[in-house]
């Protein structure tokens, strides 16, 4: 009964990596619709595409929902809007009307419904340097539409409602629109490798005639390859934590490149079409990256949550991630793991005799301890199980209980570092809570002698500063930096 908590544990724990409808996001290369597939008559496309676009806005809102909503960014919304109607004029698609949507996600993704509608996340925008770079993700989905590979799908799969039928699994309740669940593998069109590769080549050819530079969609291939790379290095991954990656449905990131590239050698020699790193650099400067500080934002191995007005700091050594509902961590070495939660009790309930019940199926709780912890009463007890040692600790704050477990392989008692994340528990005051805001994209000139190292310093409570410095900047590892050029990093 532990290894699946354990893997459960870590499905969330890649939550902001991994956890993404796949299949639905990215960017492409060469070709020419017209010459790719055959242009289905109008009076045999209608009835096809009316049917799933109906379904598409149905799903809308629900989409909203499950990503945390609209993301209200003027200056990137007003940039993305030109990039669409550009690639609108210079496709040939049969649907020449696009409406795109931010979405307030860290998680690093963008898809669109056959209808038109576009969706990239925060996450992803602060991802790409240029211009070139944006505009190919929105042709690779631009592609999706009019090629119209949803309606393909949806036809093989009996005209079933593709995307409420989707949506429905990816969501935890979606009479609620709760959170996207970690462990879906599913995706709000899952395309073929055919599909994704003719979509690769239609918009390599589409951004090259709305005047950018073809090159790009390459170059962020690159980014969001190292991205996953990122994310996912320093953790022990399980096969299906890599089965959850973002590009896991998509065909090989090195493939991929490899053809956009040929594609856009076929077009013309590099340094042809605009790549404008200024204008976008600017229309995204202050855009908020990271957790939604309305599910708490983690600072380093500090935890805070404005709403409820709580924090702790996790022991060394541990990531943690923020999720909608939980906080999860895991060691450096993945033999220990942190989940942070809260429940309310039932009436009548005491805090011992809740621990004692087990939180844990399977998991015996024995040695319960009353204390103190941040001036609230509190439990901490040990908990067996076959491979994994348990410590939990109970905090009530009113009628709120903030549970605590923290699991250890083998046979070593996690209960120093389980009473350390105890004694780091507090209550925020009104001022505290309200200082909390989310980190943003800052953009900093680099000066001479400047280095990645320099740079990173500019973000101590980020994982792996440099790393994520040059992930952000698509530089590599031994770059040197430009003085006077602007980098974008991590910042309150």
């Amino acid at each position: 009964m532990l290894e699946p908590w354990r893997t459960s544990l870590s499905r969330h724990s890649k939550r902001l990596a991994a956890i993404v409808l796949p299949g639905l996001l990215l960017v492409g290369c060469l070709g020419d619709q017209s010459a790719l597939l055959p242009t289905p008559s109008g009076d045999d496309i209608a009835p096809r595409i009316n049917t799933v676009q109906r379904a598409s806005d149905q799903e809308h809102q629900r989409l909203l929902t499950a990503f945390g909503g609209e993301y209200r960014a003027p200056k990137a919304r007003a940039a993305l809007d030109e990039v669409v109607q550009r690639l609108a004029k210079a496709g040939e698609g049969q649907i020449g009307h696009y409406e795109i949507t931010i979405l307030n996600s860290p998680v690093v993704n963008a898809f669109a419904l056959p209808n038109g509608r576009l969706y990239v996340t925060r996450g992803l925008l602060a991802l790409a340097n240029d211009t070139s770079e944006i505009a190919s993700v929105l042709a690779h989905e631009i592609a999706h539409v009019t090629a119209q590979h949803a309606v393909e799908r949806a036809e093989k799969e009996a005209e079933s409602a593709l995307v409420s039928q989707v949506v429905s699994q990816v969501l935890k309740d979606p009479s609620r629109g709760a959170a996207v669940r970690a462990g879906s593998k599913l995706s709000l069109a899952r395309f073929s490798r055919q599909q994704e590769l003719t979509a690769d080549q239609i918009s390599v050819r589409n951004i090259s005639r709305a005047g950018y530079d073809p090159y790009g969609a390459g170059r962020f291939l690159a980014t969001l390859g190292r991205n996953t790379a990122f994310r996912n290095s320093g953790q022990n991954q399980s096969a299906e934590d890599k089965r959850l990656d973002i590009l896991s449905s998509h065909p090989q990131t090195p493939e991929r490149i490899a053809a956009v590239t040929a594609a856009a050698r076929q077009i013309g020699a590099p340094g042809i079409g605009e790549r404008d790193a200024n204008r976008w650099l600017n229309a995204i400067e202050g855009l908020a990256y990271g957790d939604d500080p309305r599910d708490g934002v983690v600072r380093g191995r500090r935890y805070l949550n404005s709403t409820l007005r709580i924090g702790f700091t996790a022991p060394e050594g541990f990531s943690l991630e923020a999720a909608q509902d939980m906080v999860i961590g895991v060691s450096a070495s993945g033999s220990q793991a942190l989940r942070f939660d809260s429940v309310t009790l039932k009436s009548g309930q005491t805090l011992e005799s809740y621990v004692a019940a087990g939180w844990i199926e399977g998991v015996e709780t024995t040695g319960i301890e009353k204390v103190d912890i941040g001036g609230q009463p509190a439990v901490i007890a040990y908990g067996k199980g076959t491979d994994w040692m348990f410590r939990l600790a109970a905090v009530q704050v009113g009628e709120r209980v903030y549970r605590f477990i923290l699991a250890a392989r083998g046979a070593s008692d996690p209960e120093r570092p389980m009473r350390s994340i105890a004694e780091s528990f507090r209550t925020l005051s009104p001022a505290e809570a309200q200082a909390i805001r989310p980190m943003q994209i800052r953009l900093v000139a680099a000066e001479a002698g400047d280095t990645v190292a320099s740079m990173a310093e500019r973000m101590p409570e980020q994982d792996r500063p440099s790393e994520l410095f040059q992930l952000l900047n698509g530089i590599e590892r031994n770059a040197a930096l430009t003085p006077g050029q602007r980098y974008k990093v991590v910042a309150e």
